[in-house]
């Protein structure tokens, strides 16, 4: 995903590029940190920061990956050019999910011209459409609760917003056509993606063998309701249709295969962000019951004058949003992100070879004392007027930064914002004695499930 920005921040004077860069402890002989990295992606990437600071490398089956910590290191990352630093090169893996000739598996001027035609998709007018959607899919989620019980938070979200990102991006005729075989054949793409995955993509693993199946049928599937709305001669206000409808600069039309790939990307990106993002608020709120009552107030204030909670309502939900800022922040669903180095790379007196891979890491980087204030505390006040920790160019990077910024953040959060304001007038929320911890095993880091939360309905509702 793509986006420019204006951000800017104050550099250091150049330093000459002639130091070793500093390497990470043990290791095996040829494997290098493979194995670590394999097992506990995560626990390597914070003992290089502990052990090296703000330039840190080790090596993975052949390469050499260096991480980047601190807002003057990542600035340099997401600021440099993709002639040198390369996404498309490091995001080779993505290309099994998304399809061959789709996105990264393409030259960067058609690879862009593809990210440009999700543009339409959450642009202002739809974005209002969406919300009313949410709404209606949290309201039919929630219809047979009944007064009181207990949920899997995090399983109820995957389902949500699995309905949410559909319906809004693929059209009503797919959100009515989902069925189990759907949730399988998409759990079966979102979990191929392992840390095995960034080594090699094609390894013939029961896991990726599972992908390229899933790949097929939804590829089918989508094939399907396109060849019954063209035969039907419907239009719709979705996602589904800008991308039937858009045509490369040369005049020529997506292909089936091309529009599958391409919702398939903006799946990704609405739906991860949006159920783990939700599932972590929650969990964080119960564990904050000062925080968890300023969000109910504020969402009973504006529920009283907008009920349905529209488009407009939803902006006004500045300390709703600071909760989900501040969820974003500790549990960023993407904890790495990378760029394949094309030529030599200099940063901080340091050079980066061709052929080593760069690596920013939004889950270490939002750790760091000097950068928010007490990083491991739950703190929603940090993105309010007075402090906005959050506005020093390029420190809080849960979306990304720079033009690769995630175009889909203000969709997410239109989502978790849209969920919580239905789900916080109605029911109140307890934690059902689960451990809260992270899962670190797939793409995305949701809390480990089972997550249970007990809700019954509040009699004080607005």
């Amino acid at each position: 995903m793509t986006e420019a920005t204006t951000e800017t921040i104050s550099r250091p004077a150049k330093t000459p590029a002639n130091k070793p860069l500093p390497r990470v402890k043990g290791g095996l002989p040829l494997l290098g940190h493979t194995v670590d990295f394999i097992r506990d992606a995560v626990g390597l990437l914070e003992r290089a920061h502990e052990q090296c600071g703000d330039v840190a490398a080790f090596h993975v089956v052949g390469k050499d990956m260096v991480l980047l910590t601190g807002p003057a290191a990542q600035e340099l990352f997401f600021r440099a050019p993709d002639e040198q630093l390369s996404p498309r090169e490091a995001y080779q893996m993505m290309v099994p999910v998304f399809g061959a000739g789709v996105a990264y598996d393409n030259e960067p001027k058609r690879m862009m011209e593809q990210l440009h035609m999700l543009l339409p998709a959450l642009q202002d007018k739809r974005m209002r459409t969406y919300g009313e959607i949410v709404v209606q899919e949290v309201d039919e989620m929630t219809a047979g609760w009944g007064d009181s019980g207990t949920v899997d938070f995090y399983e109820f979200c995957q389902v949500l917003t699995n309905y949410t990102s559909s319906h809004c991006l693929l059209g009503p005729e797919f959100r009515r056509e989902l069925t189990d075989e759907f949730a399988r054949v998409y759990h079966d793409l979102e979990r191929s993606i392992i840390p095995l995955v960034y080594i090699s993509p094609n390894l013939p693993i029961p896991t990726f063998r599972k992908r390229d199946r899933a790949r097929a049928k939804l590829g089918e599937m989508i094939s399907g309701i396109i060849e019954r709305r063209r035969k039907a001669g419907k239009t719709g206000e979705d996602f589904l249709q800008t991308l039937m409808e858009s045509k490369y600069e040369d005049g020529t039309s997506l292909t089936d295969h091309e529009i599958t790939g391409l919702l398939v990307a903006a799946m990704f990106a609405g739906h991860h962000t949006s159920s783990v993002t939700t599932a972590w608020t929650l969990l964080e709120l119960l564990q904050h019951p000062s925080e968890m009552a300023k969000v109910v107030e504020e969402i009973d204030r504006i529920t009283v004058k907008d009920p349905q909670m529209t488009f407009a309502s939803t902006r006004e939900l500045v300390q709703t949003e600071a909760a989900v800022k501040e969820a974003l922040r500790i549990h960023p669903p993407l904890f790495i992100m990378l760029r394949a180095v094309q030529y030599d790379f200099e940063v901080q007196g340091y050079t980066i070879p061709k052929g080593a891979w760069t690596i920013v890491s939004p889950l270490i980087a939002h750790q760091q004392d000097d950068v928010f204030k007490e990083a491991k505390a739950f703190d929603p006040s940090r993105y309010l007027p007075g402090r906005q920790e959050d506005k020093r160019p390029f420190s809080y990077i849960s979306f990304g930064g720079g033009r690769h910024k995630c175009m889909g953040n203000s969709f997410a959060l239109l989502q978790v914002k849209t969920i919580f304001a239905k789900l916080l007038a109605k029911y109140e929320f307890e934690l059902a004695g689960d451990p809260i911890t992270a899962d670190f095993q797939g793409l995305v880091i949701g809390p480990k499930m089972p997550c249970r939360v007990r809700y019954r309905r509040r009699t004080n509702a607005a």
